[in-house]
């Protein structure tokens, strides 16, 4: 389905507004772990996350998504931002984990964990912003 297509259908199914969570993960190496998602075909890589579903909390749906995408237990989750674009909602986790991380979801074509400094070069850039800010607060 292409994206905005999934973007109109999703609108229509919730009417007022859509609230997606999302999480920046690190692993014990100081590494985030990206996903390759069929869904996001012009940006390539990015942060693992998803839709929130109607009644679920935030830091619930986040778990969720991880988990049903790689099979990961997020251990220390904190709220890191919350933003609004339009008629979307998106929440943004800080996590950490030292799970053993794999796909598990048809939506996804690889993941992997990298360092900020050699993070793919197919990946939006805002998402590379963010995730250097939070590895390497310094510069």
């Amino acid at each position: 389905m292409p994206p905005w297509m999934r973007t109109r259908l999703t609108r229509l199914i919730h009417s007022t507004f859509t609230v997606s969570v999302a999480a920046i993960i690190i692993n014990k190496n100081g590494e985030v772990l990206l996903l390759n998602h069929v869904l996001r075909p012009a940006s390539g890589w990015g942060i693992p996350g998803g839709f929130i579903n109607t009644g679920e909390q935030p830091e619930v749906a986040v778990r969720r998504e991880i988990s049903e995408e790689t099979g990961l237990q997020l251990n220390d989750v904190r709220l890191y931002r919350v933003r609004t674009v339009k008629r979307h909602v998106e929440v943004l986790y800080l996590a950490t984990s030292d799970s053993i991380a794999e796909v598990r979801s048809r939506e996804i074509t690889e993941l992997g964990w990298f360092d900020a400094d050699a993070l793919p070069s197919e990946m939006n850039l805002e998402q590379q912003f963010l995730i250097r800010k939070v590895l390497r607060p310094e510069v």
